[in-house]
């Protein structure tokens, strides 16, 4: 090896090393243990959420609902917060490390419902229709409560058929507030209705958000939030996507009737005592971010354009937006967060995060240019990693192992190729889920 392709090589690894590190940062600063700290306390029985007092007191019964992929982490962040006088049911994908007292826990399932799904569903509804005007519930809300936490709005939709739908509706490559308006239409949880259930009582709900921070009724697909979507959109999103076809003849059937039941708005009265805090999102991720990357010496810049977007034109839209920056600074770092689509055929083991990155890593071929792509849940598709970093050297790194990035993409199957060269990015489950950070780097 040449003295310039060893320098090279050298700059490469302390860039791959630089963003794994950017990556983490944001991830430990964005903890629910310190979002946590920022926002609850509570004191001489008077609880606070954020610009909220409850004197816990006046309450004969304080009711918690977690739900999502943090359910877990949330309950045990209020206990630290707050204390263990809590009782109430936990919905989580994750296994929990250790049970806290007063509390059911059901392992639903993610990306798809199971039967402990319909379970905890079942239980928060008859726990909440038993609350009444002493009554405080405390809804704590995470990402993929729309799978982990669920139960159909009409019982002519078995458990298999409405698995087929969420599968249909996954790998349909709409954007995920779009999927969410159906979700919310099919539930008897979701779009508002957790709270028309606990109606009688007075509400206040802590969100940890994998959504866009401006909708946040999108989050595990709003239960407890007055809904802004309809029963024409659902149709519309339907027929825009083609999915009419591929839906189970049950869930087909209340399409093509216009059936579906309307979800309740922002004047039912079942939210006139009800209030709702975001405690982290995306933003405080890549607001941590930025910070890391600026004491780097990085230029920074944050660009979200491309949410929701699919993955190519993603891949290449950033890229050439970090191209212009590169004109005007030595070392430039571009950050994006929220979620890229992948409309998967016949795929392989990945996650839209691989995806992004292999996609990026034909592009830059021998420049100066690091991608790192992951989920902040840790776990990307139906993969076991989190996502994958690429740089200028990943093809010829790729090629004198033998490996076929251009076969990878196109069976939607990065992540073996990734785990061949040591670049995925592990972090194993979270307990948190604030959506997605690219980290472009440039030098």
């Amino acid at each position: 090896m040449s003295p310039t392709a060893a320098n090279r090589e050298r700059i490469a690894i302390e860039m791959r090393v630089t963003a794994r590190h950017l990556f983490e940062h944001a991830l430990g600063e964005s903890s629910i243990d310190r979002a946590f700290e920022r926002h609850i306390s509570c004191e001489r029985g008077v609880l606070r959420i954020c610009e909220d007092l409850y004197d816990l007191h006046s309450f004969n019964r304080v009711l918690v609902i977690s739900i999502g992929k943090a359910a877990h982490t949330m309950v045990s962040a209020l206990e630290i917060q707050a204390g263990d006088n809590f009782e109430g049911i936990v919905a989580s994908s994750v296994q929990p490390s250790s049970q806290a007292r007063g509390f059911r826990y059901f392992h639903g399932g993610h990306p798809m419902p199971n039967e402990e799904s319909i379970r905890a569903a079942d239980a928060m509804l008859r726990s909440l229709g038993a609350q009444n005007a002493s009554s405080l519930v405390i809804f704590m809300l995470s990402g993929g409560g729309s799978s982990i936490a669920e139960k159909p709005i009409d019982d002519e939709i078995s458990l298999e058929q409405l698995i087929a739908t969420y599968r249909v509706l996954v790998h349909s490559g709409a954007p995920i507030a779009e999927i969410n308006t159906i979700r919310k239409h099919l539930s008897a949880i979701k779009g508002g209705r957790l709270a028309l259930a606990a109606s009688a009582a007075r509400q206040v709900s802590v969100l940890v958000s994998d959504v866009p921070d401006n909708t946040p009724d999108a989050l595990a697909s709003g239960p407890t939030m007055p809904d802004t979507t309809s029963g024409e959109d659902c149709y519309a999103i339907a027929a825009k996507h083609r999915l009419l076809e591929q839906f189970p003849a049950s869930v087909r059937e209340l399409f093509q009737r216009h059936a579906l039941e309307e979800t309740p708005k922002s004047d039912d009265p079942a939210f006139h005592r009800s209030r709702w805090w975001t405690v982290l999102s995306n933003s405080t991720l890549l607001e941590a971010c930025k910070k890391e990357a600026e004491s780097h010496d990085f230029t920074v810049e944050v660009d979200n354009s491309c949410d929701d977007w699919d993955y190519a034109p993603a891949a290449d839209y950033l890229l050439e937006r970090l191209r212009e920056l590169r004109k005007t600074s030595e070392r430039v770092c571009l950050i994006s967060g929220g979620e890229v689509t992948v409309k998967v055929a016949n795929g392989g083991i990945g996650g839209r995060n691989q995806q992004f990155a292999l996609a990026c890593a034909q592009k830059i071929a021998g420049e100066n240019v690091t991608v790192l792509s992951a989920g902040t849940d840790g776990i990307d598709g139906n993969s076991p990693a989190a996502g994958a970093i690429v740089d200028g050297t990943t093809l010829e790194r790729a090629k004198s192992r033998g490996l076929e990035p251009e076969s990878s993409l196109l069976a939607y199957n990065a992540y073996p190729f990734f785990d061949a060269l040591g670049d995925t990015i592990m972090t194993g489950p979270t307990g948190n889920n604030l959506r997605d950070l690219r980290i472009l780097l440039a030098y």
